[in-house]
């Protein structure tokens, strides 16, 4: 009973602390952002400002079963998602539901939150989410690639399918995968530009293009609760990154409330080191079009993909 307490525990923390970083980092990067174009720009904090005025707000319109449902369907993804993301290596608190196939699990269940917002566009009817959906879709099959390469190298190279198996593996040779297969680890960087969608990979909403694409036709509640499985979406990624290439965080043979907070310290460290390196791309890339996007995935992406796998075979 005490572990089940542990667990449910672990999972409530976890929800809130993917949905509190997940938002600050876009707080911070928008500050970023604003300074590097000259601008003052909004305090870090204001993404929660925009989604309590979100939340309050009431929506009148109304464009069918799918585009209620798809705000829905994005924050249950999400969720579940993280529920089988290690946060803490070994800690008590953090267990989460991780079992030796979780890897795979996770490359189905990321897909979900896309498809529903698809799902949700296409059914407004406004051409612009049409064709935001499209371009959505056709990237997401570009990154996918280089990323599926990159952790199929892993599981290969280390004859498991277990994220924990992963940092338990890294933590008892003391080596980050990093370094084991950094072919795999770059595949999988060059992949995250376009998981992120920081410009030249901002396509999919196309800011004054699109009228911010597939969510154009989403606002209120709605658009509050995708603004909300979008940040627990870029804490899931970002953690997944940390826990197969960067050792995770937190030490096994170290429990306690200090050993936690030193692991979450770390942990943000690291997170917050892999999401910049998107954000520093985007700010020195224009947009690409959408088959320069695809193109530039299936090319050195790909290959390094390619590379990482022929490396974890031999």
């Amino acid at each position: 009973m005490e572990d089940l307490g542990l667990k449910i525990f672990g999972a409530i923390l976890t929800t809130i602390m993917a949905f509190a970083v997940g938002m600050t980092y876009g707080g911070i990067v928008r500050k970023l952002t604003a300074r590097v174009q000259n601008r003052f720009g909004p305090p870090f904090y204001q993404n929660f400002l925009d989604l309590v005025k979100l939340q309050s707000k009431k929506t009148n319109i109304a464009h069918g079963f799918m585009g209620h449902t798809a705000p829905v369907w994005i924050i249950i993804a999400s969720i579940t998602v993280l529920m089988f993301i290690p946060i803490l290596n070994g800690n008590l608190w953090f267990p989460n539901l991780n079992f030796h196939g979780d890897l795979i699990f996770i490359l189905y269940m990321m897909v979900f939150g896309s498809l529903g917002m698809a799902l949700g566009a296409g059914q407004t009817g406004n051409p612009n989410s049409a064709i935001g959906v499209t371009r959505g879709l056709s990237m997401m099959v570009g990154y996918e690639i280089p990323f599926v390469l990159a952790l199929v190298a892993l599981m290969v190279q280390y004859h498991t399918t277990s994220i924990q198996d992963l940092m338990q593996i890294q933590h008892e040779s003391g080596t980050w995968l990093i370094f084991s297969n950094p072919f795999a680890f770059l595949a999988a960087l060059f992949a995250s530009l376009g998981m992120f969608r920081y410009s030249p990979f901002d396509i999919v909403g196309a800011p004054a293009e699109l009228a911010s694409g597939p969510m154009s036709e989403f606002g209120g509640k709605y658009l509050g609760t995708m603004m909300t499985g979008g940040s627990i979406f870029s804490f899931i990624k970002l953690t997944l990154y940390v826990d197969l290439f960067l050792g995770g965080a937190g030490n096994p043979d170290h429990i306690g409330i200090w050993a936690t907070l030193a692991g979450i310290g770390v942990l943000l460290i690291k997170t917050f080191t892999l999401y910049m390196v998107p954000v520093f791309y985007g700010w020195v890339s224009p947009r690409y079009r959408t088959e320069q996007a695809i193109r530039y995935f299936w090319g050195w992406p790909t290959a390094l993909g390619i590379i990482g796998l022929i490396w974890a075979v031999y």
